[in-house]
């Protein structure tokens, strides 16, 4: 090849390396997450965004799950020092971190490998970690609502929040329980990536694109019972005229229901009133228009259903701390993640 030639080849990107701590106890679900939703995004050559590996607390080997099976982990707690995002997942088995609020001697020397301004996050209990080791000290955080109360008693310098899905507060995000640990690793991609990248890997896993952190968990919420209407045609009525004034009624037409009896439904369904769960569809759609296009701010304001780009940049502030143009800057020029150093997006369709 020639030196010309070779000049003008693509710098090569290094992978942002995703380390998993897996401790004794560890539910392997939570554990299978991180691998599943980090390792499939790639970028427009092919190569991938993410490198994930997982590592123990002590030099390598086998790690007890809380299933009738051991996994065989291939790094020790020193690999620690290469991330640039560590996850910490639930465990059955965290002794004085759970019971006393205090590290091990052991998993106080494997956290102790972590860089400075490295990313940090739990699934579910993992939690308990961060926060036994100072890490959530006066910023908000959540968990499994099962285990809300003992984290808070526990830790009453943290501010916990037993109702929302997630919560990212920048460099340290927290999830709820189980399956909101895909709903976390999903917004730290799209964070990271965009809304298109995130949405092909929700496709490719088969579960919803997008449900915002401050949505409720769903705590005495009754299954629907399927013999009784749902809601879900009217959404699939609206999502095909986002561009268009949709009101309450309307939409209750579409399921011939009063508006009441479809407030009521659509809240129990869905987890948010109709009119929040609208103004999230136009701020994703405001997104995917942003990244994909170049349609002006007006058109896309327009396209979203916003009506103004004045309302269009009021919605997105309030749901990303950025404007339209900040948005679409950070997202067309591959520039990487916004600037969310404190950013919280917990506060968006809360059910409250």
């Amino acid at each position: 090849m020639s030196p010309d030639r070779r000049a003008r080849r693509a710098p090569e990107v290094r992978p942002h390396r995703v380390v998993v701590l897996a401790m004794d106890g560890v539910l392997p679900f939570e554990l299978g997450i991180p691998h599943r939703i980090f390792g499939r995004p790639r970028d427009a050559q092919g190569r991938k965004l993410y490198e994930v590996v997982t590592c123990s607390i002590r030099p390598p080997g086998p790690v007890r799950t809380d299933a009738d099976f051991d996994i065989q982990v291939e790094h020790g707690p020193e690999i620690l020092a290469t991330a640039d995002t560590v996850i910490v997942p639930a465990s059955y088995e965290l002794g004085p971190v759970f019971e006393q609020g205090v590290l091990t001697e052991e998993l106080a020397a494997a956290l102790a490998h972590i860089r400075p301004g490295t990313r940090l996050a739990s699934i579910c209990t993992g939690v308990y970690v961060l926060a036994a080791a100072r890490l959530l000290d006066g910023r908000p955080a959540t968990t499994h609502w099962a285990d809300s109360d003992r984290l808070q008693r526990l830790f009453p310098q943290v501010k916990v929040d037993p109702e929302v899905l997630f919560i990212d507060d920048g460099d340290v995000l927290t999830s709820a329980g189980v399956a909101a640990g895909i709903d976390l690793c999903l917004h730290m991609v799209r964070r990271d990536h965009g809304t298109a990248v995130a949405n092909e890997v929700a496709r490719r896993t088969v579960v919803p694109p997008h449900r915002d952190g401050g949505q409720a968990q769903y705590i005495h919420r009754p299954v629907p019972d399927p013999q009784q209407a749902t809601t879900t045609s009217a959404r699939a009525w609206a999502l095909g005229r986002l561009h268009e004034p949709i009101q309450l009624r309307d939409m209750a037409e579409q399921e011939a229901m009063s508006v009441r009896t479809f407030t009521r439904r659509f809240r129990e369904e869905v987890g948010v009133s109709p009119g929040q769960w609208l103004t999230q569809q136009r701020v994703e759609r405001a997104r995917h228009l942003l990244e994909s296009t170049d349609r002006s701010v007006d058109q896309v304001a327009h396209d979203a259903g916003f009506g103004t780009a004045q309302s269009m940049r009021q919605h997105l502030q309030t749901a990303l701390g950025v404007t339209p143009t900040a948005y679409r800057r950070t997202f067309r020029t591959g520039t990487g993640p916004l600037d969310q150093a404190s950013g919280h997006y917990d506060d968006v369709g809360t059910l409250r």
